[in-house]
């Protein structure tokens, strides 16, 4: 990593920024961070980028330390761009860097967004009573940099692979449903969910991730019948697609942020996700009451468009409410290690995260759990997939 430009802005609480490019674009110029400044008591400042460059901002308050706070990741469609920083906390100083994301050889891939690799605290960190007891300990973990589908994978993408599975060799309990084409698919059960991912891997010409036998003989594709698959089933290197683990899910969901119970802070709204109000329970929730307005469009599923609610600072959407969306872990307590936890080694119910259109506030909130019989489905289950980075 090399330090393209240094722009120093001497304020009341000492900003400072750097513009590097991460890894450089072919024929896109380095980022530059043009201006910083106080807006009230929010920072904020002009950057000139390449225009359909992906760029990652963030931030820290000592340069001594490794660890960048990642604050957003945008794709850059007006050149320069302002970006408003609202999501730090007051710092007596505060660095910001500008990187950029993707390269010639090895581009961001289309639809996803890049969660960077770093521990977090995974649990319910703001009130235990506020939740139940599978939310703690409070547990410090670390995961691996990988992609993630930007959007709940939707009803036209279910099917376009979906109907190739089916001609190739795959078969599915159930065809998943979806209320439109641009709106979540729903009601697969996890082992298709599972099938589905090998399936869209093998489709774009990728190796697939899951196998019906353990890694030091990986042999057979999984792509019929019901199989437990236990963690040396995966192929964790492939460059094919598969389930988030749950600690990948919640990292991804928090979007760089710490403490707070949403993926963008400590209040919800149903202008901010799709899940039934209901503020005489819960102080954070803004409302309306009952279901959202968007999802009653068109009847029962409640579901609304992807892309409904605002992006996280990873640059994804509908983290909360919506769809529940399947895990790989087994449920169970929470797990921990030295790196990239995958759940319990066996259990009978696998774990769904995220809420839905038809659970309240406290299911939306990032720290909570679900779990669901893999071979069941519902209205308000659906799924997203990830990449190892680098793929």
């Amino acid at each position: 990593m090399k330090t393209k430009s240094l722009i120093t802005s001497i304020t009341s609480i000492g900003l400072c920024a750097l513009a590097l490019g991460a890894v450089e674009v072919a024929l896109a110029s380095p980022p530059i961070i043009t201006s910083i400044r106080m807006g009230g008591a929010t920072p904020q400042f002009g950057v000139q980028s390449t225009l359909g460059t992906t760029n990652q901002i963030q931030c820290c308050t000592d340069l001594s330390q490794a660890n960048w706070l990642v604050l957003t990741n945008l794709l850059v469609t007006e050149n320069p761009y302002q970006f408003v920083d609202t999501a730090t906390s007051p710092a007596p100083q505060r660095f910001y860097r500008v990187l950029v994301l993707g390269t010639n050889n090895s581009p961001l891939p289309l639809g996803m967004a890049l969660i960077p690799a770093g521990s977090f605290t995974m649990g319910n960190s703001i009130n235990p009573d506020e939740g139940t007891g599978d939310e703690l300990p409070l547990l410090t973990n670390y995961v691996s940099a990988f992609y993630m589908d930007q959007y709940e994978v939707t009803k036209a993408v279910w099917d376009d692979v979906y109907n190739w599975a089916t001609a190739h060799g795959y078969s599915f309990g159930y065809e998943a449903q979806g209320k439109a084409t641009n709106h979540p698919a729903q009601n697969m059960t996890w082992y298709d969910a599972v099938k589905w991912c090998n399936a869209r891997s093998e489709m774009e010409g990728r190796t697939p991730c899951y196998y019906t036998n353990a890694s030091l003989n990986q042999t057979t594709i999984y792509r019929i019948g019901l199989f437990d698959l236990s963690a040396d089933w995966v192929s964790w290197v492939a460059n094919g697609y598969r389930l988030p683990t749950e600690a990948e899910w919640e990292k991804a969901a928090r979007g760089g942020l710490s403490g707070q119970r949403f993926p963008w802070g400590n209040t919800i709204s149903e202008s901010q996700a799709n899940y039934y109000g209901n503020t005489n329970s819960y102080t954070y929730d803004s409302g309306p009451d009952g279901y959202n307005d968007v999802g009653q469009i068109g009847g029962s599923p409640y579901t609304s468009p992807v892309g409904y609610s605002g992006a996280n600072g990873y640059g994804l959407y509908d983290m909360a409410g919506n769809v529940w969306e399947w895990c790989w872990d087994w449920y169970g307590s929470y797990s921990s290690g030295s790196g990239d936890p995958r759940g319990p080694a066996s259990g009978s119910t696998r774990v769904i995260r995220g809420g839905g259109w038809i659970g309240d506030a406290i299911l939306c909130r990032t720290a909570a759990r679900g779990r669901g019989d893999p071979t069941g489905s519902g209205e308000s289950i659906g799924l997203r997939s990830v990449l190892t980075s680098g793929q």
